[in-house]
């Protein structure tokens, strides 16, 4: 479905995180007519913050694609049992594991978990984040900061170091950025800086891991409509949420998975360091 702002209510969730299974409308994580071609089969993913949204997304993808997958979430149960659900419709194994990203040593378990029950790991996503509005840097102190930077870029360090060693030549790490580490965003201080820091570690990571023969390499979304919109903005700003973008419409998560399965997959052989830009039209030069 094209959303158009006559079909986005006005909405907002006094949960944090917000739901997935909350939102007017529901986002599309998966399209019908996708067939996969085993791009990825016998391969296992560790997705962070999987359970919704763009994570869900690929999630599904993967599965579609022959991967079996680890789901890393904070406490959105529901959201992650409907994820689980949709992998294994596709015949796919799915590994639930809930906790703080923000603590290495959860990162380093959750690692160990996925190698364990599911038998190898060759794809890393790191893809969980928090964002806050912020309509002056006052807003902005210590603590938040702090958890922010600890859930959007310390997280890929943790997760990224747990993972080398089970990592084979052949391997992917794909880093969620955004279209605000280009761009920036006024609003979104905090959270647009952790991209920009996701950027850059991805850049200087690339070439390192390469002497692994393993590819890293990034996503940069523009405005999609997942749980973090009802999450961040206030009802009002909902409604019009993804206008600003050429498309004049904001994407769903299924129009960015496909980006993920390319860059994990073969197709992407020749592609390291780099980052693809599913962000409706908006042209970007860095």
């Amino acid at each position: 479905m094209t959303l158009t702002p006559d079909k986005i209510p006005p909405q907002t969730q006094e949960r944090k995180p917000a739901l997935e299974s909350e939102m007017t409308p529901r986002p599309e994580y998966d399209d019908p007519n996708y067939r996969g071609s085993d791009k990825l089969r016998g391969k296992v993913a560790l997705i962070t913050g999987g359970d919704s949204g763009i994570g869900r997304s690929v999630a599904v993808y993967y599965a579609k694609e022959g991967a079996d997958v680890a789901i890393v979430y904070l406490d959105e149960h529901g959201d992650a049992e409907e994820t689980k659900q949709a992998v294994e419709s596709y015949g796919q194994r799915c590994l639930l594991i809930p906790g703080d990203i923000r603590s290495e040593n959860f990162c380093h378990q959750a690692v160990q978990q996925t190698v364990k029950t599911l038998g190898r790991l060759d794809i890393l996503v790191n893809n969980a984040a928090e964002q806050y509005l912020e309509e002056s840097l006052d807003e902005i102190d210590s603590a938040r900061l702090g958890s922010t930077f600890a859930t959007n870029i310390f997280s890929m360090f943790y997760f990224t170091k747990a993972a080398l060693p089970h990592l084979r030549p052949g391997s992917s790490i794909i880093n969620t950025t955004s279209i605000n580490a280009y761009k920036g965003h006024s609003t979104l201080l905090s959270y647009s800086t952790t991209k920009g820091a996701i950027l850059a570690f991805t850049r200087s990571l690339s070439e390192p891991m390469l002497e692994r023969g393993i590819r890293v390499n990034g996503v940069a979304p523009g405005p999609i409509w997942t749980p973090f919109i009802p999450d961040a903005f206030p009802p009002d700003k909902v409604k019009d949420f993804g206008q600003q973008v050429p498309m004049k419409r904001p994407g769903q998560p299924r129009e960015v998975a496909t980006s993920f399965v390319f860059l994990a997959s073969e197709d992407a052989s020749y592609m390291a360091g780099q980052v693809l830009h599913p962000n409706g039209g908006v042209v970007v030069n860095a």
